[in-house]
């Protein structure tokens, strides 16, 4: 009996410990039923723009390098040992300005020899003449033969053509020796030194000393696609001028992408197209104020072909391209982003044409498109759309940079 009553004893506490543990559980169903769904995020914060609509020229460009308008090699005419270098690498130097001294005494001594074999050519020559004047009234007379006399004369007439040989070798020997003073030929820009002071030049070829390029003019090198010079050719023909090459304006397009300021025009165009790349090569000018551009850099030419009226504008950073495919992220009314596929056109500045799928007055995200996807509500900061948007930082300043190029050639 006593057994018996302490086993209904626990069988009752178990009773008890499972009726507390599911009204436990039942509470803690009940709580989560009631918690609520946490809130959504807030809408994504983008810079957006109207699109621009504007009337903008359409170019066509090549790829170019600058080069002086004048190239010239200044080589060493006479053989002989550097002895001095008398200029300052990479700065302007006038036309007769001494560039390099070359070891002069070789060509003083042939010098001195060529002035000595002309007086012993002028004696002879006065002695002969002599004869020929002492035999004249001789011969007149049948004092002497008539042969005689005819050898005097072509004794003078030799030693008369010694005489030119010999002034002929004294002129050649005094430009000999002035070729020992390298001078420069033009104003201009002059380069590094090929040689140094003890360096030995002009055995068996004229040897290359410096280059000095005139850059008041920057000339630009380029080719252009039989398709573009066609294109030139014909509005030339259309507007009845008789000149071979193109008459269109053209820009100059530095590196820092910078306009040059001074408009160019093409000064020649090779006789023929090259059959192996379909490409015809050019040449433009452009004043260069201040010498800013210097021969040796890449660049691009362009011409303005066309007006586009009314085109469509937005800046190149808000176009993502995959595959060849061009999106733009257009902003509803009701702030929701539709990721449209558009065709794209050409490039003016910092801005990019688009050719369709965009409309006049609709607004695209210019800044934070990775944030955004498809059908996303985004918070929009409303900026304007101009042309240099996202551009580089203008070059410096002319009086800074005057100052840089002074102190470079300083």
């Amino acid at each position: 009996m006593r057994f018996q009553g302490i086993g209904q004893g626990h069988r009752e506490a178990s009773r008890l410990m499972i009726a507390l543990l599911t009204a436990a559980l039942g509470a803690a169903v009940s709580g989560c039923a009631k918690k609520e769904a946490p809130p959504p995020p807030p809408p994504v914060a983008v810079k957006v723009g109207t699109v621009l609509q504007k009337d903008v020229p359409i170019y066509v460009e090549a790829i170019g390098q600058t080069r002086g308008s004048t190239e010239i090699e200044v080589r060493a005419r006479v053989e002989g040992f550097i002895q001095t270098i008398d200029f300052k690498e990479g700065n302007p130097v006038k036309r007769g300005q001494l560039l390099y001294t070359i070891d002069s005494q070789p060509f003083e001594a042939a010098l001195a020899q060529a002035k000595g074999s002309l007086a012993e050519a002028q004696a002879q020559f006065a002695r002969a003449r002599q004869d020929v004047v002492r035999y004249e009234p001789l011969v007149a007379k049948n004092a002497i033969s008539r042969q005689e006399y005819e050898t005097a004369v072509a004794v003078q007439q030799a030693a008369e053509a010694s005489v030119d040989a010999a002034k002929a070798a004294v002129q050649r020997a005094e430009v000999d020796l002035s070729y020992t003073k390298v001078v420069a030929p033009e104003d201009g820009l002059v380069g590094r030194t090929e040689v140094y002071p003890g360096t030995l030049v002009g055995r068996g070829q004229s040897t290359l000393l410096t280059h000095i390029s005139q850059i008041e003019k920057i000339h630009v090198r380029f080719t252009m696609t039989e398709k573009d010079y066609l294109y030139f050719a014909r509005r030339r023909e259309q507007r009845g001028t008789s000149e071979q090459a193109p008459t269109t304006s053209l820009e100059l397009v530095l590196a820092d992408a910078s306009v040059h300021p001074e408009k160019g025009r093409i000064v020649f165009a090779d006789r023929n197209v090259d059959p192996t790349t379909g490409t015809i090569m050019m040449e433009a000018a452009f004043e260069n104020p201040g010498s800013i551009v210097r021969p040796g850099q890449y660049a691009r030419v362009r011409a303005a072909v066309d007006i586009k009226k009314d085109a469509l504008l937005v800046p190149q950073r808000a176009v993502s391209e995959l595959q060849g495919i061009y999106n733009l992220a257009v902003v509803g009314t009701d702030q929701t982003i539709e990721i449209r596929p558009v065709q794209m056109g050409a490039r003016v500045g910092t801005l990019w044409v688009v050719e369709s799928g965009l409309k006049a007055g609709e607004n695209v995200v210019v800044e934070g498109l990775q944030k955004v996807r498809p059908g996303v509500k985004v918070t929009p900061e409303m900026v304007k759309i101009e042309e240099g948007s996202g551009a580089p930082p203008p070059p410096a300043a002319p009086a800074k940079a005057k100052a840089e190029a002074k102190g470079a050639q300083g």
